[in-house]
C-alpha cells in the first residue's frame, strides 16, 4: 500500500508571482546600464567598468529570472508531473554562476592595474557611479519584499545588491582621486567588489547545486524523521528512506515502512499511512507535505531490490 500525500495540492497555484517585481527591476537596471556602458567608455575606469559588467548580468539575470518566474506558473502535465518549479533552481544556478566568473575577472583585472593605473577623470565617474546607486536603490525597494520567496528571487536579489554596493565603490573611488591623486583607488574599489561578489556567488552556486544533487532538504534530520516514523504504532522498521527539494518551499519525503501483519488483515494499515503523513507534516521545522509511503508487510524484503536500503 502506498500513497502519495498532497498530490491534489495545485504546483502552479502554491507558486508566487514575483513577475511584476522582475519586469520592473529589470527595466531600471537595463536603463542604468546604458548610462553606465557609456561613463565606462568615457572614463576609462575599472570599478565603473566592472560594475557595468556586474550590471549586464544584473539585467540578463533579472530577465533570465522573469522568465523563470513565468515558466514556474505553468501547471503541471504528464511530462512534467513537478510543472516547471525547479526553473527557478536552474536560474539561480546560472546567476550564481555568471556572478562568480564576473568576481574572479574583477580580481585578475584589478590585481593588474594596482601595478600600473590608468587615468581616472573622478568627476564623471562620480556622476556615473550616483547614476547606478540611485538606479540600484530604486530596484533593491522593489525586489526587497520578495526576496526570501525563492533561490530565483534571492539571485535577482543578490546581483542588484552587489551592483549597489559597487556603486558605493565607484563613488568612493571617485572621491579619493578627486582628493588625493591616488589613481589606484580605481583598481582597489574594484577589487573590493570582486570580493564581495566571489563568495555571495560561491554559497549561492552550492545551495542551487544543492537542490540539484538532491541533497536532503537543510533543516530536516532523517535520523530523526526515521526515529519518529519508528515511534508510530504497529510500525517495525522504515527503509528506503529518502528526501529532496523540487524548489523552494516543496520538499518532499518518501520511505518503504514495515508493519505488523495483522495490520492488513483488520484494515489498520490505512490509519498507520494517516499516522506517517501527519507525522512528516507536522513534527519538524521543516514540513513535508508531499509525501510517499510504501505499507509492506515483513515478507515483502525478500522480493525488492538489493540497492533499497
Amino acid at each position: 500500500m502506498s500513497h502519495d500525500h498532497g498530490h491534489a495540492h495545485g504546483l502552479a497555484a502554491g507558486a508566487e508571482d514575483h513577475r511584476g517585481r522582475l519586469a520592473v527591476a529589470f527595466g531600471i537596471t537595463a536603463s542604468i546600464l546604458v548610462a553606465q556602458a557609456v561613463g565606462a567608455l568615457l572614463t576609462g575606469s575599472l570599478a565603473l567598468l566592472v560594475d557595468t559588467a556586474h550590471m549586464l548580468t544584473d539585467a540578463a539575470g533579472l530577465l533570465l529570472a522573469l522568465f523563470a518566474a513565468s515558466l514556474t506558473l505553468r501547471p503541471e502535465s504528464p511530462t512534467r508531473t513537478w510543472g516547471f518549479r525547479r526553473a527557478e533552481v536552474l536560474a539561480a544556478l546560472a546567476q550564481s554562476a555568471v556572478l562568480l566568473a564576473v568576481g574572479v575577472y574583477v580580481l585578475v583585472e584589478g590585481v593588474q592595474r594596482l601595478f600600473s593605473p590608468p587615468e581616472i577623470p573622478s568627476g564623471e565617474l562620480v556622476v556615473f557611479g550616483v547614476i547606478g546607486l540611485v538606479g540600484n536603490i530604486a530596484s533593491l525597494l522593489v525586489l526587497a519584499s520578495g526576496r526570501k520567496a525563492n533561490l530565483n528571487m534571492r539571485a535577482a536579489f543578490l546581483e542588484v545588491l552587489n551592483d549597489a554596493l559597487g556603486s558605493v565603490g565607484v563613488i568612493v573611488a571617485a572621491i579619493v582621486i578627486a582628493t588625493t591623486g591616488w589613481q589606484q583607488a580605481d583598481a582597489v574599489a574594484g577589487l573590493l567588489i570582486g570580493a564581495l561578489i566571489v563568495p555571495r556567488a560561491v554559497r549561492l552556486l552550492r545551495e542551487t547545486a544543492s537542490v540539484l544533487l538532491e541533497t536532503t532538504p537543510p533543516g530536516l534530520d532523517l535520523e530523526q524523521v526515521r526515529s519518529h516514523l519508528l515511534d508510530v504504532d504497529h510500525v517495525n522498521s522504515v527503509h528506503d528512506l529518502h528526501a529532496s527539494l523540487i524548489a523552494t518551499g516543496l520538499p518532499i519525503i518518501s520511505a518503504h515502512v514495515v508493519v505488523d501483519e495483522g495490520c492488513f488483515r483488520d484494515g489498520h494499515a490505512a490509519r498507520i499511512l494517516d499516522d506517517l503523513q501527519e507525522c512528516v507534516a507536522t513534527h519538524f521545522d521543516v514540513p513535508v507535505e508531499h509525501s510517499t509511503f510504501q505499507i509492506e508487510p515483513v515478507t515483502h524484503r525478500d522480493h525488492e531490490a538489493p540497492s533499497h536500503a
